[in-house]
């Protein structure tokens, strides 16, 4: 269904890009006569996904790269609107008449100015950004107005920086797979957002639980948002939790990952981990020194 010889219907993808004013990005393409659309196009061979595919292609088509966007808290990973459109026969290209089933996925940019659109001059002529009545496909601007999309981002991950208060911090040891983040490498417990969870913290703690459902935490609170770059390229906001643990990790079940161990901030250079992570931990331990309370 992705590919562009199938026929008499196949997949296309889209970018809705919504900036900080609730406008839609659209770009004119000159292949539709000059109508003003959101960037999109065919799948490629090489798009692992078919949310990578609207990321190429506002790359290509408006010089927007994937790490100035986001998901949009109200769609996550799930595309906004699926348009059946009919698509004129092109006896240049070998193509008859046929249609398009296209995917449209929502961004948020990720910062407060709007990058530079460059456009792809073969293919595009021009580009507004629209408020959202505006949007020139009624049934996706019904579906903009209908989520509330307003172009602010939100965590749309957490994690936790689990503590013993004596200097001491938990990290997991991540499944060396290739779709997930920082595959074999130690990390923070935590994970994405979903449909059903009412509140970042929600995430947290469903993603606890489904990781390390004995893992019960003390004085758990929010402690910084940070930004990561997903398998796509995206940015991602992180909200980071704190939270007291002072068990032996070797006694909890481990339903996803390697294992748990505790570590101190001068070992953190020795481990295979993100920058990001270690500066945060130092960061947090500088901040909290240890307790003389025992362990």
């Amino acid at each position: 269904m992705t590919a562009r010889t199938t026929l008499p219907t196949h997949i296309t993808c889209s970018a809705v890009v919504v900036d900080r004013q609730g406008r839609v990005l659209h770009i004119r393409h000159r292949a539709t006569d000059g109508l003003m659309l959101a960037p999109g196009g065919h799948v490629e061979p090489s798009d692992r996904t078919l949310l990578a595919a609207a990321l190429r292609e506002v790359s290509e088509g408006a010089g927007i790269a994937p790490g100035a966007l986001c998901l949009a808290r109200q769609t996550l990973g799930s595309p906004i609107d699926i348009d059946v459109h009919d698509i004129a026969a092109s006896p240049s290209k070998g193509e008859p008449a046929h249609q398009h089933y296209d995917f449209r996925y929502a961004f948020y940019l990720a910062g407060e100015e709007p990058p530079k659109v460059t456009l792809q001059d073969e293919e595009v002529s021009g580009a507004r950004w629209l408020a959202l009545p505006e949007v020139t496909s009624s049934t996706l601007r019904a579906k903009l107005l209908a989520a509330q999309l307003d172009g602010q981002p939100e965590p749309v991950n957490a994690s936790v920086l689990i503590h013993d208060g004596a200097g001491r911090y938990l990290l997991h040891l991540r499944d060396h797979k290739p779709d997930i983040w920082q595959p074999g490498a130690f990390a923070l417990l935590g994970g994405g957002r979903t449909h059903a969870d009412e509140s970042i913290e929600g995430t947290l703690l469903r993603e606890l639980s489904e990781e390390v459902p004995d893992l019960l935490l003390e004085d758990l609170k929010p402690y910084a948002v940070e930004a990561a770059t997903s398998v796509e390229g995206l940015s991602v906001p992180i909200r980071v939790f704190a939270g007291r643990w002072r068990g032996n990790p070797d006694r909890l079940r481990l339903h996803e990952g390697v294992l748990l161990r505790w570590f101190t901030p001068d070992i953190l250079d020795r481990l295979r981990l993100s920058p990001a992570t270690r500066d945060l931990i130092k960061r947090h331990a500088a901040e909290n020194p240890p307790s003389d309370e025992p362990a």
